[in-house]
């Protein structure tokens, strides 16, 4: 029997994919939080009937490491998921030191501790397109980095010091770059639940740059089915990239938003200044994944959103 471990379960993609976990599985879930569980409505596995498989576990990576690495040789999971981190662009000018402290120097600990532990077969790491800096062209994952943020700087770390342990002593690691990820439950101030509830409450979002930089929104779901693909058929120290079939300027899922909600687009939007270390681009390509693990979204940009709305 398998136990999988997913360290940031609060998190937005965390919460989505326990939920995939246990429709999918018959094994037991461990979630390790910073914080204590959110909120029902913030969790989609709350609304299964039984989760009786699902054991929830309260530790902070920076505070609490030896406590959390001691449960972990207690439990023995056979596969752990990492979505923990810190992820907001913005903040992470002001406190760089914040990000590279969880990102890269707790996962260092992490990292070097898991990798003599017998019981542990598979890690899936979830990593970040934005450590490529502007993805412009044919972006795959061969690459090179050339982070624009501290913290695309710090994901650029983490990968590095996972794919050092890989190589000098074989830990079962695989990576995960996703692109913009959205869908219900995502964190209020993100652009497309932003965006709703500005509608709703008759305030106008600032559009920064005008809304011109181009990104690949895929849907949460699509993104769990693609990590569990990986985490289960995905060759140790490799990276996977999950992304939809084309880009989206943000001015045109604003537009999608306004229309879904019976809005005019020129009454919900400001011009604002675009932000520092913006890319003008967020495309990139995931023929990998399609190719050697079958993996393919299927939910649409305006099914999405009208999930969001709803």
């Amino acid at each position: 029997m398998a136990k999988y471990c997913v360290i940031g379960s609060n998190a937005f993609s965390g919460q989505d994919f326990i939920d995939l976990l246990l429709g999918e599985t018959n094994d037991p879930v461990i979630g390790i939080s910073r914080s204590a569980e959110a909120a029902d409505f913030m969790l989609r596995y709350k609304g299964r009937e039984d989760i009786s498989r699902f054991n929830f576990q309260k530790f902070d990576l920076n505070a609490d490491m030896d406590d959390m690495l001691a449960f972990l040789d207690r439990e023995e999971p056979t596969h752990i998921v990492n979505f923990a981190a810190q992820s907001e662009v913005a903040p992470s000018w002001e406190y760089p030191d914040h990000w590279f402290q969880t990102n890269a120097v707790a996962l260092a600990r992490f990292v070097n501790h898991m990798r003599s532990r017998d019981y542990l077969e598979r890690y899936l790491h979830i990593s970040s397109p934005e450590a490529y800096g502007n993805c412009t062209g044919v972006v795959t994952e061969t690459t090179p980095d050339n982070p624009s943020t501290p913290y695309a700087a710090s994901k650029s770390a983490a990968d590095m010091i996972n794919s050092v342990y890989q190589k000098q002593y074989g830990f079962p690691m695989m990576t995960i770059r996703a692109t913009n990820v959205y869908g219900a439950r995502q964190q209020l101030f993100k652009i497309i639940p932003r965006t709703v509830l500005y509608i709703r409450l008759g305030k106008k979002i600032q559009l920064h740059g005008g809304g011109v930089a181009v990104k690949s929104y895929i849907h949460v779901r699509d993104v769990s089915r693609g990590e569990l693909a990986v985490l289960k058929g995905g060759t140790p120290g490799e990276r996977y990239h999950l992304s939809p079939d084309f880009g989206v300027a943000v001015h045109d899922v604003v537009s999608t938003i306004c229309r879904t909600m019976g809005a005019e687009f020129d009454d919900c939007v400001d011009v604002a200044p675009e932000r520092p270390g913006q890319d003008s681009a967020y495309v990139i390509d995931s023929t990998k994944a399609r190719e050697s693990l079958g993996w393919t979204p299927s939910i649409s940009l305006e099914e999405g959103i009208a999930e969001v709305v709803s």
